[in-house]
Formats: C-alpha cells, sequence, structure tokens
C-alpha cells in the first residue's frame, strides 16, 4: 500500500495515495468530502450533465482501503453527499454497497456543509468526534489544535524536472492536519490560497497523493 507517515499530537498516522487517512493504533480510517451523488446535484441543478459513475468509483476506491487496512472504524469527515437530495436519489445497487461496506464496522458520518447528516443511512451521526488526542470536524477552527478536518480540498504543486505536478493533498503542521477530497468529482483549493496559508504554520508541510505520495514543504 502507498502511504506515508506522519504524526499528529503523538498520533502515529499514515497518509495513502488515495487521499485516505489511516490510523492503525485505532484501526481507523478517515475519508473526506466524498460528494457522492454529484453528478446527479449537478444535472437536477441545470448544469453539465456528467457522466454518473463518480459515486461507484469513489465508492470502489473505498472499499479497496478498507479491504487493504483491514479497519473496522470509519470516520467520513463530512460533504460525503452533494446534497440531501442526492444522498436520497442514490441508486439502490449505491445504498446497498454502502450498506455493505458498514456491515461489521463502527461508522461515523461527521456533518458538513453540504450535508448536515442523512440518517437513513447507517452509522452515528456527530458534529464533531473526539478520538484519543485528536478531533475530527469537518471545519477546521483555528483556536483549536490536534485536529482532523477537510473542507476545502486543498491541492499543492511540486515543481521538479522543468515541469509542475499539482495533485490533492494532505496538509499538516503541528496543530492541525488538513484532509484532501475523497470523491472523484471534487475540484481542490491551491496550497497558496490565503484560506490555507492562513490556518497553517509557517513549517507546514504537504503530502501529495497519487501512487507514490510524496511529502514537501507546504507551497505558499
Amino acid at each position: 500500500m502507498n502511504m506515508c507517515d506522519i504524526t499528529l499530537a503523538g498520533a502515529a498516522l499514515k497518509a495513502l495515495g488515495s487521499g485516505a487517512l489511516y490510523w492503525p493504533a485505532q484501526d481507523l480510517l478517515c475519508v473526506s468530502d466524498l460528494h457522492l451523488g454529484k453528478s446527479e446535484r449537478i444535472a437536477r441543478r441545470g448544469g453539465t450533465q456528467l457522466p454518473p459513475y463518480e459515486t461507484r468509483d469513489t465508492l470502489a476506491r473505498l472499499a479497496s482501503d478498507l479491504d487493504a487496512t483491514g479497519a473496522r472504524n470509519v470516520i467520513c469527515l463530512g460533504d460525503s453527499f452533494d446534497d440531501l437530495s442526492a444522498a436520497m436519489a442514490l441508486p439502490d445497487a449505491e445504498r446497498l454497497w454502502i450498506t455493505r461496506l458498514q456491515a461489521g464496522r463502527h461508522w461515523v458520518w461527521i456533518e458538513g456543509n453540504h450535508d448536515p447528516g442523512p440518517i437513513e443511512y447507517g452509522g452515528t451521526h456527530l458534529a464533531e468526534l473526539a478520538e484519543g488526542p485528536l478531533t475530527f470536524r469537518h471545519i477546521a477552527s483555528p483556536a483549536e489544535t490536534a485536529e482532523v478536518s477537510g473542507h476545502y480540498h486543498p491541492k499543492a504543486t511540486l515543481h521538479a524536472r522543468g515541469r509542475a505536478i499539482t495533485r490533492p493533498a494532505f496538509l499538516i503542521d503541528e496543530d492541525r492536519l488538513i484532509m484532501p477530497a475523497y470523491g472523484t468529482y471534487t475540484g481542490g483549493l491551491r496550497s497558496h490560497d490565503p484560506a490555507l496559508t492562513g490556518l497553517m504554520k509557517p513549517g507546514a508541510h504537504a503530502v501529495l497523493t497519487g501512487a507514490r505520495p510524496m511529502r514537501i514543504p507546504m507551497p505558499r
């Protein structure tokens, strides 16, 4: 499995190349911003007709990460669905897929700004979750420490050998970790955006996702 070791508040974590976060000591896998049903939501609002396969692709990658890690605890860190109507419009096959992934696992949906929590799906629905030394919430709180959050869909660019490589990225400093978006049709915010440079300390790093996760100083 492709991963990069990182530490936050003494917790030994692994940033996976897929964009998931694995915490072996807690047997826990965390993913953020799945935005399931995004193609349906865009079409419903009169936007571009995108191929409606992103939910299946996202769930397939999540199933692969769960198989690879064997994690029995799962945290979906908010914006798991593109909105509540998209959650309710998922085809039965995809709803059943989520149910199968949840079977035998402790599954927590953290509330996001897109989805306040579709309780029709199993699992536990929380605004945030404290687990060991860490707190999991959707949007970073500047006054807090030891937090894992999502929301911003961070991306970072590595300049190497005369070319630029831009990928979704984990951002981490001594106080917080901001997760990349896991969903297939999600965009991203460059790490040099003031919204991110204002949250992350000067010594922050980025871990670029992909077949070989790469840790670099956070581009500002």
